[in-house]
């Protein structure tokens, strides 16, 4: 079994070596890495090139935004499993793909995902905040859940089938795919208890109010598209269900 990742990055030098070294030192051999560049000034490509040894493909060159990157790795994409690994992101611990791949043994497995960590941006052992996932249930989308996407790994299968991101869904591009993958099509998800992704803070949907609000029309777009019905109270308890992280550390 191939697991294919994916890392879209752009001007992302202060961060980048340490995703790649995170895949890079995974125990499991079976591992297509892909990264897709948007045309990086700023020595990102200069570190990549240390990494080609290990890396499958690289493209390089301009893209309609980070959805479209992903897209692209998806198309080049030869593993049985994807996942999504971001420039800002790192596996955390050097077992975290040996554990996705013995959930995918079980051909009844469609998808896995787990928990997440966010980090300080500079000292990246030190959690500002903690994504527990819990055990997957359709009705928990009704109630503002989603799994984390950076944990988030499905057969390419369901790629294949379903389609890749909706680039018109902006930063819910994530939201909508597994909502789609999930509730829609009711492929089988398993919730791994560990923490598989240690992930910077930051991030485009939370920036600003704007873009909360924005994200929050994206949101329900999600669900029309996918000719679902959330609850009056899903899209306020999606950001609400987020509160807890900032209390919660692991048991």
């Amino acid at each position: 079994m191939k697991l294919s990742i994916i890392t879209v990055s752009f001007n992302s030098a202060a961060t980048i070596e340490t995703t790649l070294s995170s895949v890079a030192e995974q125990t499991s051999a079976s591992i297509e890495h892909i990264v897709v560049d948007g045309g990086s000034t700023d020595g990102t490509l200069e570190i990549i090139n240390r990494y080609r040894s290990v890396l499958a493909h690289v493209i390089t060159g301009s893209d309609a935004g980070i959805y479209d990157a992903m897209n692209k790795g998806i198309a080049l994409a030869r593993g049985d499993i994807i996942g999504i690994l971001n420039a800002d992101d790192f596996y955390a611990a050097e077992d975290v793909i040996a554990q996705i791949a013995t959930v995918f043994e079980d051909l009844a497995v469609d998808a896995c995902y787990g928990d997440l960590e966010y980090v300080d941006t500079s000292q990246t052992d030190k959690v500002c905040r903690y994504w527990r996932s819990g055990n997957y249930r359709p009705e928990r989308f009704y109630h503002g859940w989603m799994p984390p996407h950076p944990t988030f790994f499905a057969r390419r299968v369901l790629y294949d089938t379903y389609g890749s991101f909706n680039l018109a869904l902006g930063s819910s591009a994530d939201y909508e795919l597994m909502l789609r993958f999930l509730l829609r099509y009711g492929a089988k998800a398993v919730y791994i208890p560990h923490v598989l992704v240690k992930m910077r803070t930051g991030g485009i949907s939370n920036a600003s109010l704007r873009n909360r609000l924005r994200a929050n029309r994206m949101d329900r777009l999600a669900w029309r598209i996918n000719g679902l019905h959330p609850r009056p109270w899903t899209m306020y308890m999606k950001p609400l269900s987020k509160l807890n992280q900032f209390f919660r550390r692991r048991a």
